[in-house]
């Protein structure tokens, strides 16, 4: 395996247990992981005994300069939605969660297979461009146009980018007649999910330290899914060894209670949906007295910040649910209700949102805070002990930013807290993940990006913008 030597960072932000951050040093990575951090490394000393030594394989980079940080963990995103960002004929702001959800879904039933591959290159292109280096996505858009074929569409484009995939996926199981949201076209039965859910784990799940790949069981949401495809899905889960995930505690709970007299976390309980293999997007409707059952289960949360401001829902305390001991990641969520696939501006926006309430509240989580939130605490939502800091051993997915320009004259005294704090929240200079450069310096590597922007806008066009009358009167 060749061997890549960071020379002369100026500051590499770890992350681990004890918070180091090291000054003028280097990181020598081999293969997929990290071998060691230190000033001076000589890739000759670095051998082991009996191994010819792997200088002459060594790429040596220049990282004076540049600050280090551990790549980023994006803990929710819908990728297909991306094809809608900036589509004034549906004004998430306006609209409460469920009627917005009525709407967008005449929206989504229209996308196909083309559309999936398409915006899931693009969402990937944003997330690794600002520092994102795993990604999982909740992928619920099964039409009669894409078939089967949308994990499988993603699993492609993340292999062509070169990112960590954490597939999630979703289905919709009850039908409007039953009072759902879900057009006919987009309904799946529950064993219909099943088997195409054992299909994926066997094809592309793999558990070993430093995958690249693996699947998360995710039906959509419980106003939108039968009992029993929540049931399902844990034995089938905890069979498989594989996680879980839905939307919870996002507008639904009023619904919840007039048709099943509970709220959805402990419908949810009931099911078994719910422990340290299982976490929850949203959940700003969350209680104080819910934050035991969370901690007490291992239960996580996935914050995202971009649709709780856009839709002037409840801001969760990070401060409240961390002393509680509630594990929280941070997501983007998706595009057709954040714009953005930048989790740099989560971030940002996330630690905004809490300084907000910090004089309201008991204190405010720190920027750092925030960090370790998108980098540790994703590690720990995906069940990834491989990830999520700088050390020896842990896989080498890391970005860079350059901080030798005007902008950040005078905002370099702490490197911990510089990304949230300052709002360092454009393309970094360079996004290393499981030990290869898939971004340097304004280039993705390996492929043509203009040819497949161009192709993507010819996709969306066909498919969106062809039917952009029809969305005007939703």
């Amino acid at each position: 395996m060749d061997r890549i030597l960071l020379k002369n960072a100026s500051a590499v932000v770890t992350c681990d247990p004890a918070d180091h951050v090291y000054y003028d040093c280097d990181i020598l990575i081999e293969g997929p992981k990290i071998l060691c951090i230190g000033k001076n490394l000589d890739a000759k000393k670095q051998d082991t005994p009996g191994n010819r030594s792997r200088a002459a394989d060594t790429q040596i980079i220049n990282a004076r300069g540049k600050f280090v940080y551990p790549g980023l963990i994006n803990t929710h995103h819908h990728f297909f939605q991306t094809f809608v960002r900036n589509l004034t004929a549906i004004d998430y702001p306006n609209l409460m969660v469920m009627d917005w959800i009525e709407k967008i879904y005449q929206i989504f039933q229209i996308i196909d297979s083309k559309v999936i591959y398409y915006s899931t290159l693009t969402a990937f292109a944003d997330l690794i461009k600002h520092g994102c280096t795993c990604a999982f996505d909740h992928q619920y858009c099964y039409t009669k146009k894409t078939g089967k074929e949308p994990v499988d569409r993603q699993m492609e484009a993340a292999e062509l980018l070169g990112i960590r995939y954490h597939a999630g996926r979703g289905a919709n199981t009850l039908s409007i007649s039953e009072g759902s949201s879900i057009p006919d076209n987009m309904l799946e039965t529950t064993e219909e999910f099943l088997v195409d859910c054992d299909r994926l784990i066997g094809k592309y799940h793999d558990p070993r330290p430093y995958s690249m790949r693996q699947i998360v069981m995710a039906p959509c949401q419980p106003l939108n899914c039968r009992p029993e495809t929540f049931r399902e899905t844990v034995r089938m889960a905890r069979d498989k060894k594989v996680r879980m995930h839905t939307h919870l505690g996002e507008g639904e709970n009023e619904g919840m209670l007039a048709r099943y007299g509970k709220r959805t976390m402990d419908w949810c309980q009931e099911l078994g949906f719910i422990g340290p293999d299982v976490w929850y997007a949203h959940d700003w409707e969350v209680l104080p007295e819910e934050y035991q059952v969370l901690a007490g289960t291992g239960t996580g949360i996935s914050h995202c910040p971009a649709p709780a401001v856009l839709g002037g829902f409840p801001i969760l305390n990070l401060k409240e649910l961390d002393q509680a001991g509630v594990l929280v990641s941070l997501g983007c969520d998706g595009s057709a209700t954040n714009d953005s696939s930048n989790l740099l501006d989560s971030l940002r926006m996330a630690y905004l949102m809490q300084a907000y309430h910090a004089k309201k509240r008991n204190g405010c989580v720190s920027a750092y805070d925030m960090l370790k939130i998108a980098t540790v605490n994703g590690a720990k939502t995906l069940g990834r002990t491989d990830l999520g800091s700088l050390e020896p051993e842990k896989g080498a997915d890391l970005f860079l930013i350059d901080t030798e320009n005007l902008e950040l004259s005078g905002a370099l005294h702490d490197p911990k807290n510089l990304l949230a704090r300052v709002g360092q929240t454009g393309p970094v200079w360079m996004t290393m993940i499981n030990g290869k450069i898939v971004y340097q310096d304004g280039v993705l590597k390996g492929v043509d990006e203009k040819r497949l922007a161009a192709e993507g806008e010819a996709v969306c066009s066909r498919v969106i913008r062809a039917n952009s009358s029809a969305f005007s009167n939703l």
